[in-house]
């Protein structure tokens, strides 16, 4: 999924290349209108999702991730480090603020059981959010 229509183009090169060409469906436009119509067309359930979209709507991803999993599923989620500045409590950063509320929403959710692992490179410090979904929903609805 991606918001810019260049995203496809790149993709499915990228798909044929690693000899995944058919296998794969790229959506254009906003992650949680195709996350929606995911639901709707009866997709899933998935056993691994990738988050790195718009920090702002991370809880939203993961709301919608876990309605469209099961039971052994893993949900990743880039650029939870964010050189640190996740530790800012009084940040008034969006991208920062909705890494803060997704990691909150990772501890607290009793269907998840997540870690958090740090990057170095050459962008910097980041990292990644790892979650083993180990509970069946109460509801398929975020």
């Amino acid at each position: 999924m991606g918001v810019r229509s260049t995203v496809g183009g790149s993709r499915h090169g990228q798909d044929a290349r690693a000899g995944l060409a058919g296998t794969t469906e790229i959506r254009v436009g906003a992650a949680v209108d195709s996350l929606q119509g995911l639901q709707a067309e009866g997709a899933g359930p998935f056993d691994l999702v990738f988050i790195d979209a718009d920090k702002p709507n991370n809880q939203d991803y993961l709301a919608w991730s876990l309605a469209l999993t099961h039971v052994g599923s893993v949900i990743i989620a880039d650029n939870v480090v964010r050189n640190g500045a996740i530790t800012d409590s009084a940040s008034s950063d969006p991208s920062v603020r909705g890494v803060q509320q997704f990691i909150k929403d990772l501890g607290s959710n009793p269907r998840l059981a997540a870690t958090a692992l740090q990057t170095v490179g050459s962008k910097g410090y980041d990292g990644l959010a790892v979650a083993l979904v180990v509970d069946a929903p109460a509801s398929a609805q975020p």
